[in-house]
């Protein structure tokens, strides 16, 4: 029973993973996720004054009390890509369901930048990020990264974000449905071109 248990998240993951998006439309993937951030106003700022970005088309998540998710994204810097970033999460608690969503996290500084590009990144359990997509909340995590709300921009009543210890994350819902209360944190690893 309890290996029956333990291979249930994992073949979930297995699933949400094969049904991400295959590089031939990797180009478009990342314009297109770029063009759904650009359109809402609480984003639209971020990409005039951040020194960086990382952008995540599709991360997939799922989980049955353990659970993961998987994203392949590019970091940008003056609006060239500079390298590919993973990102993975693994978490553990009360959790159920399946999700596919893109997550963009904005570089304040050169600083901000640098460490998110060393190599190994990791985000703790406690950041959250804002949700654009209306009636949608999410937690991403970092440490210290930001925290924020959002009922969406078809509402016009998102929260207004800044700046934690020079990121600050979004993330949009492309479908699924997961409920999660569970410690987990984002860990991220860089490729540079």
């Amino acid at each position: 029973m309890k290996k029956t248990l333990f291979c249930l998240p994992v073949i979930f993951l297995i699933f949400v993973m094969a049904c991400l998006p295959s590089s031939a439309s990797a180009a478009e993937d990342y314009s297109g996720t770029i063009s759904v951030f650009k359109q809402s106003p609480e984003v639209q700022p971020f990409f005039n004054e951040a020194y960086g970005y990382a952008v995540f088309p599709t991360v997939g998540k799922g989980g049955f009390v353990v659970g993961g998710a998987y994203g392949k994204g590019q970091v940008y810097r003056g609006g060239n890509v500079t390298g590919i970033s993973k990102l993975v999460k693994l978490s553990v608690g009360f959790q159920a369901g399946g999700q596919a969503f893109s997550e963009i996290i904005f570089f304040k500084d050169k600083r901000a930048y640098d460490e998110f590009t060393t190599g190994e990144f990791t985000f703790d359990a406690q950041a959250s990020a804002v949700a654009i997509t209306a009636g949608v909340q999410a937690q991403a995590g970092s440490t210290g990264a930001t925290a924020g709300a959002s009922a969406g921009p078809k509402t016009g009543k998102q929260l207004k974000t800044t700046y934690n210890r020079g990121m600050a994350i979004f993330v949009h819902t492309k479908g699924g449905l997961m409920y999660e209360a569970a410690v987990a944190g984002q860990k991220f690893s860089f490729e540079p071109l």
